[in-house]
């Protein structure tokens, strides 16, 4: 992950939790808003009955016929004693008949109490419209919306400040695996290639044999530092490979390693499948996988490495009976350690984590701490052609 992905990631989960803790001001803010809404709703009710009261109270006894007053923006009605419309334009049926304001879903009325007889024989005035909070609700979204996109601008800065000085940090420790590598990389090989000469010319010893070992040790942290720093930048083609011969292939090169503890690796390899990866990040697979059995296995032990079908799919699986794992969840942290005096780096399982990830391999661990730990990999269906 990125610093840029990194820090929006982090804005955003911050930004969702600050959110949540402004939902409870939010919402009593939003309750005041409607009863203020409310009110003044029923302030505009009382006024429009006014206005009914005043035109009946002008009206002339004299003339014809009264015109009752008719509004776009509310409806209003007549009622006797007992509620029965004298005139009404209302198309309610009203709920409560008791005088003052009251609200029924978006409907909103008020009965105004007439004088006895006055009024056509009125005894009560209601005035209806159709209440909406949607001016309520638009404020509300748009404090929250201003709300969520401040907080989110602000986190980025402030963790992206923050960031810089880890940046700096991370920077100058690639910087500094770079140059111990190119230190590395040279002697290395002058190594290797002196012990094959010598063994050449000499019969094998337990010494070269230890120094041999070591070396191969040596090149899978290497190889391991390589990976990481230029993975990014670099495209890994993929091709058919034979995963069986491959991994037979990385047994053998283990052996002289595992044989320094002691250890047996006991393999049971089927005619699987050629799976289409690139040869490189697959090696790193296997590699670290024999590199940790080996490390984290008890002497005079031995390592199971299986590979089968099942259920049409190719299984790759690595046991060991070593000290196992108590945090499995953790141990694909890059330089994450769990056992600090075994030594490395702490970069391999991140490596192959990420790798299984980008190639859609399902990964099972079962470990018992003092007992051992199996790694199984299920490569997918579409990744590999029969043989």
């Amino acid at each position: 992950m990125n610093d840029s992905t990194y820090s929006t990631k982090y804005a955003l989960i911050y930004t969702i939790l600050v959110a949540l803790v402004l939902l409870a001001p939010l919402f009593y803010y939003y309750t005041y808003m409607k009863h203020i809404h409310s009110i003044q709703n029923e302030l505009f009710l009382k006024e429009k009955s006014l206005l009914i009261v005043k035109a009946m109270q002008d009206y002339n006894q004299e003339e014809d016929f009264f015109e009752y007053p008719r509004y776009k923006t509310f409806t209003s009605g007549l009622y006797d004693e007992s509620f029965k419309p004298i005139f009404s334009l209302l198309d309610y049926k009203l709920k409560y008949f008791k005088d003052g304001y009251h609200i029924d879903g978006n409907n909103a009325y008020i009965i105004v109490k007439l004088p006895n007889r006055r009024y056509f024989g009125a005894k009560y005035l209601v005035v209806k419209n159709t209440i909406s909070f949607a001016v309520v609700y638009e404020k509300i979204l748009i404090i929250l919306f201003a709300i969520v996109v401040f907080v989110f601008i602000l986190s980025v800065f402030f963790l992206r400040s923050f960031a810089k000085p880890f940046q700096k940090m991370n920077k100058q420790l690639d910087n500094f695996i770079k140059d111990s590598m190119h230190e590395i990389n040279t002697p290395l090989s002058i190594i290797n290639v002196n012990i094959d000469l010598y063994n050449r010319k000499n019969e094998e010893n337990k010494y070269m044999q230890r120094m041999k070992a070591a070396t191969k040790v040596l090149s899978n942290i290497y190889d391991d530092m390589d990976y990481l720093i230029k993975h990014e930048r670099l495209e890994y083609k993929k091709h058919e490979i034979n995963i069986k011969e491959f991994l037979q292939e990385r047994v053998d090169y283990f052996s002289e390693v595992a044989r320094m503890k002691e250890i047996v690796i006991q393999t049971s390899l089927q005619d699987c499948k050629t799976v289409y990866m690139n040869d490189k990040q697959l090696q790193r697979v296997i590699d670290n996988n024999i590199s940790n059995a080996i490390k984290y296995s008890y002497e005079n032990s031995s390592i199971d490495i299986a590979l089968y079908i099942k259920d049409e799919r190719c299984h790759l699986s690595f046991k060991d009976y070593g000290v196992g794992i108590k945090k499995t969840e953790k141990i694909f942290s890059r330089y994450y350690r769990e056992d600090t005096s075994k030594g490395g780096f702490g970069i391999g399982l991140n490596i192959v984590k990420t790798i299984i990830n980008k190639e859609n391999i399902d990964l099972i661990i079962e470990s018992e701490p003092k007992v051992g730990t199996l790694f199984l990999y299920i490569f997918p269906s579409n990744s590999h052609k029969s043989l």
